[in-house]
């Protein structure tokens, strides 16, 4: 069995850390609702209950040991208002096993007032797994896992049908992970791993089209870092090389 299983139909996996199984999600963006309304004038639910429900289905789905949160708990990067820490509150009261949130972009001084493990910037290493957000280079040790996990890009596929519709899917991004670009920032790696580039949890926040000329990755390393590339559908659905869609 993989290290990293993606959860079929959900934008999570389980991760396999030795002596304890994680779920894992990547770019939660409590309260981005809010912050669509008051900074872009987008009328939209907070929809904070729905992310509550799809979180509590996942644990009594995978009945994990640990949470890993991928970066991106939060929005609003200065610090949340009141609506948008109170989902974080809540959310965190609702999971009974112990929390690792790995520190992303917008996540600010989010260690001030969470109780919680948040790691570095750079990630962090549990067991044979690597997880980084992704908006800064990773850590060696972290780099040095058999997978690594990022999170940060929201990718995307742009999909067409044989009358010119089109709709926009969340994928899954996995290969091997190309060494090269990071020896420039922790030294040379002897790794033989897999990169693995998680969907944003949120379905409001947009992301990378990886199939739409013009899209650039946000994530320092990549695309360079991801070697051979594939997309995934939530459903599981491969769609070969994310570069040739």
């Amino acid at each position: 069995m993989a290290l990293v299983e993606p959860i079929p139909g959900e934008p999570a996996a389980t991760a396999d850390l030795g002596r304890e199984r994680a779920l894992v999600v990547a770019d939660f963006h409590a309260g981005i609702g809010d912050h669509l309304r008051y900074e872009q004038g987008v009328n939209l639910d907070s929809r904070a209950s729905e992310r509550r429900e799809q979180m509590d289905a996942l644990l009594d789905r995978t009945d994990p040991d640990r949470v890993v949160f991928l970066g991106d708990l939060m929005q609003s990067i200065a610090g949340p208002g009141g609506a948008e820490r109170g989902e974080i509150e809540v959310l965190l009261e609702s999971i009974d096993v112990p929390v690792t949130l790995v520190k992303g972009n917008h996540d600010g001084t989010i260690e001030s007032w969470i109780e919680c493990e948040v790691t570095p910037s750079d990630g962090v290493r549990l067991g044979n797994v690597g997880f980084v957000h992704g908006h800064t280079w990773p850590s060696r040790d972290a780099l040095s896992a058999d997978v690594v996990c990022v999170g940060h890009e929201h990718p995307c596929v742009r999909l067409e049908d044989s009358v010119g519709g089109s709709r926009v899917e969340r994928i899954w991004l996995r290969g091997e992970l190309n060494p090269e670009p990071f020896a420039e920032q922790v030294g040379e790696l002897a790794v033989d791993g897999e990169l693995i580039v998680f969907p944003a949890f949120n379905d409001l926040t947009g992301g990378t089209w990886v199939n739409v000329e013009g899209q650039e990755f946000l994530a320092p390393f990549l695309p360079d870092g991801l070697a051979d590339g594939e997309a995934y559908l939530l459903d599981g659905a491969r769609l070969g090389r994310y570069d040739r869609i």
